[in-house]
């Protein structure tokens, strides 16, 4: 009599990194040849708990290196109370457990919530990592989501079409410390979306469809123009997270040389203690060379490889790029070129950074920050600054934004040349960015108008520098007008909203005489006028420019 597990299929999909465009890990799906077994698993905890079992086996014949992904319902975990048979099968199949990551499937109706969470701990505690599975097509509370608080969050694909929600998600997820994920991409739009949107990983039919056997190639399309810029503090380590080979501290070398001539795409193997901690990181041209010379494999083979590893170079997941570099730049030259192992808050390996991956990232990052620079100024335009206020205010953070502009300017120009008008404008430039600290961002958006967001207590130096000081041309008093808008929390949704409020301000600042400063706050009537007073009167014949403190 046949058992339902002989026409039993599974086929295997890549999730690939937006960053770097390489595999970072291999979802296994159940392909049954006959029948709806998944609907009878949705409904039979222990069904499903084998089918986890037996999903595992499979993906660890076909893949010895590559991260594996498991998916499960959210019942079975909450009726069993974790999947004990499963973590003997990950040690059967000579893999860890935090190389497997265990993809929590809805529906969550009717789920107790209590025991889900105390299953998702016993798991974690184990070693698994856990992903949120269908989100924004299935039914997970968002509180539960919060509570479980998983390692990664995989998207449906339909959610691309509202890119707000995705961008919240996020936000979420960097508050969790989760990665994000998309699903189910389809085409190259859906792709430049989910670059857009923040997604560091995705799957789909684009880069490759599920198969039998696991795909050696991915499609990955171009980095596109209009992908959102980095922040300065540079790009997270998570970006660029690809996948470790990792072998116990008890490996010989000769079973470490077998691996890396094996897998040519290796640069490196991580020898681990049990708990996952990196002990020791060998390099592979290195190891090669000790190996290759003329007594190498007589007098190394047998031997443990940890003698012939370097202490290895970690740095948290939550590391910037740059921080990786400055952990590549301390140690000696030799050593430049080795993976960094990337740990989480327990120090267990979750895989590895390239220098060259972070350095293309990096040298792209300051290509098009350069590229963004206004000529005249050298600060960046309107773009970097309306991408921060969008990412304060998706953070839940109070925001000031600022227009800040030379009253008649153009008669400056009239009066006086160009040149003097433009080394006005880079005097104010200057001032305001030597007066901006903390968080404070300052854009030269064209001609005479600056943007500045700021925390609100950090208004008060940009006040002191640009408007307290008295500018004059041709001896003859320049005045600036600066008008304010404080968006608190949930007061507007973008930065195009807060421009919108901003608008009647700075029209405000402008019908006042003299040195004018007004400030209003979004959702509230009204302004108050900090600086200036009546109405402006014209002026002209400016002549030459320049500051006068």
């Amino acid at each position: 009599m046949h058992s339902w597990s002989d026409t039993l299929r599974f086929a295997f999909q890549p999730i690939v990194n937006l960053a770097t465009g390489g595999v970072a890990a291999l979802d296994t799906l159940a392909r049954p040849e006959t029948g709806d077994i998944l609907a009878e698993a949705r409904r039979d905890p222990e069904l499903d708990g084998k089918l986890a079992v037996l999903a595992l086996r499979a993906a660890a014949r076909k893949e010895k290196l590559l991260p594996l992904h498991v998916n499960v319902f959210a019942g079975t975990l909450a009726d069993l109370g974790g999947l004990t048979p499963l973590h003997s099968a990950v040690r059967e199949a000579g893999r860890m457990p935090w190389e497997v990551t265990l993809d929590i499937v809805p529906p969550y109706t009717h789920v107790p919530q209590r025991a889900l969470l105390e299953a998702v701990t016993a798991l974690r505690d184990q070693g698994f990592r856990i992903s949120a599975d269908g989100i924004g097509d299935g039914d997970v509370p968002l509180r539960l989501l919060i509570d479980m608080s998983p390692d990664l969050v995989k998207l449906d694909a339909s959610l691309l079409s509202r890119p707000a929600a995705v961008r919240a998600m996020r936000t979420l997820c960097e508050q969790l410390g989760a990665l994000v994920a998309v699903e189910g991409v389809e085409t190259e739009l859906q792709c430049t979306a989910a670059v857009s949107a923040g997604a560091q990983l995705a799957q789909g039919d684009l880069f490759a469809p599920p198969a039998r056997i696991p795909a050696a190639d991915v499609y990955v399309p171009p980095r596109f123009p209009d992908a959102p810029a980095t922040l300065p503090s540079g790009p997270t380590v998570r970006e660029f997270v690809r996948p470790a080979a990792l072998m116990p501290t008890t490996a010989s070398a000769g079973q470490v040389r077998a691996l890396l001539t094996g897998s040519p795409e290796v640069s490196g193997v991580l020898l681990v203690d049990q708990a996952g901690v990196p002990v020791r990181s060998v390099h592979r041209s290195r190891f090669l060379l000790s190996m290759s010379g003329r007594y190498g494999h007589a007098l190394y083979a047998d031997r443990p490889a940890v003698k012939l590893g370097d202490p290895p170079r970690t740095v948290g997941v939550d590391a910037t790029a740059w921080q990786v570099l400055d952990v590549v730049a301390v140690g000696g030259r030799d050593r430049t070129s080795d993976d960094v192992a990337v740990v989480d808050r327990h120090g267990r390996c979750v895989g590895v950074v390239r220098l060259a991956d972070l350095v293309r990232a990096l040298a792209e990052d300051r290509v098009e920050e350069a590229a963004a620079l206004n000529p005249l100024t050298r600060l960046p335009g309107s773009d970097a600054i309306t991408t921060e206020v969008d990412r304060w205010l998706a953070n839940g953070r109070t925001c000031a934004l600022s227009w800040l502009d030379i009253d008649h300017f153009k008669q400056v120009n009239d009066g006086a040349g160009f040149a003097a008008g433009d080394e006005l404008i880079r005097s104010v430039g200057r001032a305001l960015q030597h007066a901006a600290y903390g968080n404070t961002r300052v854009g030269h958006i064209g001609g005479d108008d600056f943007l500045v967001l700021a925390d609100e207590e950090g208004l008060d130096p940009l006040v002191t520098a640009v408007l307290d000081t008295r500018w004059s041309a041709g001896g003859r008093p320049v005045t600036l007008s600066l008008a304010t808008i404080v968006c608190a929390p949930g007061s507007v949704a973008d930065h195009r909203q807060a421009a919108a409020c901003l608008a009647p301000l700075k029209q405000a600042a402008k019908s006042l005489s003299g040195v004018s400063w007004v400030l209003g706050r979004a959702g509230l009537p009204g302004h108050e006028i900090r600086r200036g007073s009546g109405t402006a009167p014209a002026r002209a014949g400016y002549a030459a420019a320049e500051p006068h403190v």
